[in-house]
């Protein structure tokens, strides 16, 4: 009789006091007396390992994941993107802006390029860098993966550079579908971030497109 299969293991993360970057590190340390009450740490990915969908942002955002401990919960990126997953079927349940409100995703996973909050919502390259083996082994740990959601140029960037190409390899443009290989995508899309949409760079119905054309990539017979 064969052994039961065991789920994977979730790579390990930064611990709750990472020392890696020191700028961030003032960050959090600054944060931690202003909102003790607050997660005020590396927030951890959300999803399962066995997703075949990975959605990379860019960092947590201050009074979003920052404060809630799950990526983009509690802020204006979250609710476009829990409403979009949902609407695609990536996501079950309802979207209630904390990690205790039920909500279940389905066939995906969402990481950031940057796990601590940075000042201004901008990373340095070298925090980026600090973060990456991080990205890398998220990326490896997930044998199902097909495709990855970059969020932004920056984590456009940040994942290429994991998988150990040239931040340059693909160009960014949204919407736009790369090839990485013979099983996985690389997808871009304009961050969810409330600058983005307010200004009309990105509205709903263009980033519900982009997980459209995702859907339909997933759904597709491997070549």
């Amino acid at each position: 009789m064969s052994p039961p299969v065991s789920a994977p293991s979730a790579p390990a993360g930064p611990d709750r006091d990472c020392g890696g970057c020191p700028r961030l590190v003032a960050f959090r340390e600054e944060w931690r007396a202003v909102e003790p009450g607050w997660h005020n740490a590396p927030v951890q990915s959300f999803g399962g390992l066995d997703a075949r969908l990975l959605i990379v942002g860019l960092a947590p955002g201050l009074r979003g994941a920052n404060r809630s401990g799950r990526p983009f919960t509690g802020d204006h990126a979250g609710d476009l993107l829990y409403a979009t997953l949902g609407d695609c079927g990536f996501a079950a349940g309802t979207y209630g802006a904390r990690p205790e409100d039920g909500l279940a995703l389905r066939d995906c996973r969402i990481t950031n390029a940057v796990r601590c909050v940075p000042p201004k919502n901008k990373p340095t390259a070298a925090e980026i860098a600090a973060c990456r083996d991080f990205l890398a082994a998220e990326i490896a740990a997930m044998s199902r993966l097909r495709a990855i959601l970059a969020l932004g140029q920056v984590a456009h960037g940040a994942v290429l550079r994991a998988l150990g190409r040239r931040a340059g390899a693909c160009r960014f443009a949204h919407g736009a579908v790369h090839r990485l290989d013979a099983a996985r995508l690389l997808v871009d899309s304009y961050h969810c971030s409330r600058l983005n949409t307010n200004t009309g760079r990105l509205t709903p119905a263009m980033f519900a497109d982009v997980f459209r054309t995702i859907r339909e990539a997933l759904d597709a017979p491997p070549a």
